[in-house]
């Protein structure tokens, strides 16, 4: 057996093997691509607000709005998604959890989202975990999505050109050919075409399965280190200090502000129990989850105890946290998303024409044994 046919042997069956679930992973990713925009349209009535040019109402403001509306649900995070839109109050109730949106300057409760039928956040469940248990869903995503990988390195192995002149050939559709033959080229050039953005979509991916993934790619930027130790929230001692009359949680929030006065993005989480902190973070851009400044509060006085702007993080920490944006395309803005929209939506192609190519082989050795037995 030669180097290309052992090649095409574990790509072949690889592929049949991991195919249903790249498929599901890949459609998903590209319906999720654009949910902002599209939520932007079909819910601007709730998600869009009118800008008073005036301070946002205070985290504890909110929270006390969202327990008139669901009394027995605590809030767990404030978020404030820019100027002109609604503000976000995350509250669970043992395994229900139900977003509050509200105007950020009036408190007026807009409307309230349920993850669990929320079409898009389905949309990332079944991108996550396939709506299994996570611990179950991720790790067959995660798998499926290493071989994915191997799938793309194998294919431009196998299908390379041992010539210079078969080049244009071998990565061209000769659309005046059959079907099959437009099947088979198709394969092989989308799949060479986009094999670098998928790579990097898929290794990005990665990350929110498998955190030695993210420790890889900081050790790598930061030649070594350890990314837990920096990213590691500090741990209080609550006996030794008396609540301020002001409520700590608006404090961390005003102050936050105050470090990042021109971010258009802010969240606030609330301490539950012993030994919480309050975790606030600040992001330039309204609906872009990169560049994020993280402040660490106490839960009792609001003291400031641990600051990590994003400019004063390692470079390893900042590769690390542009995951999500290079994932989806965001960090490009609308370009982006066309981009991983377009590669999404070729890889989820892949292993359909992947197992016709399969199955019309299978056919016709199938067909030659027939014709040779009733020889």
């Amino acid at each position: 057996m030669g180097f290309k046919k052992q090649v095409r042997f574990i790509h072949k069956w690889l592929g049949l093997i991991s195919g249903l679930i790249v498929f599901i992973v890949s459609i998903t990713g590209c319906i999720f691509c654009f949910h902002d925009e599209i939520k932007d349209i079909t819910r601007k009535e709730w998600r869009f607000v009118q800008d008073h040019n005036k301070p946002f109402l205070m985290p504890s403001a909110l929270q006390e709005r969202a327990k008139e509306i669901v009394p027995k649900n605590k809030a767990s995070m404030v978020s404030y998604y820019g100027r002109n839109r609604s503000a976000i109050v995350y509250t669970y109730s043992g395994n229900e959890n139900l977003y509050l949106y509200f105007n950020p300057y009036t408190g007026k409760y807009l409307k309230s989202e349920n993850p669990e039928t929320d079409f898009f956040i389905i949309v990332e469940y079944i991108h996550l975990y396939l709506l299994l248990p996570d611990y179950i869903g991720k790790h067959l995503v995660g798998g499926a999505t290493i071989i994915f990988i191997i799938l793309l390195i194998s294919g431009i192995i196998q299908w390379w050109p041992k010539r210079k002149s078969d080049i244009k050939r071998s990565f061209s559709i000769k659309w005046s050919a059959k079907w099959r033959r437009i099947n088979y080229d198709w394969h092989n050039a989308s799949g060479f075409y986009i094999s670098i953005m998928a790579a990097i979509i898929a290794i990005t991916g990665l990350t929110f399965t498998y955190e030695w993934v993210g420790d890889g790619i900081y050790k790598t930027f930061n030649f070594g280190g350890d990314k837990a130790l920096e990213t590691k929230a500090p741990i209080i001692d609550t006996t030794k200090f008396k609540a301020n009359t002001l409520n700590a949680v608006d404090l961390a929030f005003v102050k936050t502000v105050k470090f990042q006065p021109e971010s258009e993005m802010y969240f606030v989480t609330f301490p539950h129990q012993k030994g919480d902190i309050i975790n606030t973070g600040a992001y330039p851009n309204t609906l872009r989850f990169d560049h994020q400044s993280n402040y660490y509060f106490h839960p009792l006085d609001g003291k400031l105890i641990k600051s990590a702007p994003y400019h004063k993080k390692s470079l390893g920490l900042q590769v690390v946290e542009l995951n999500y944006g290079i994932h989806t395309g965001q960090i490009l803005d609308l370009p982006g998303k066309i981009i991983a929209f377009t590669a999404s939506l070729l890889a989820s192609a892949l292993p359909v024409t992947g197992f016709v190519i399969w199955y019309g082989r299978r056919k016709k050795s199938k067909n030659k044994k027939q014709k040779k037995t009733a020889n």
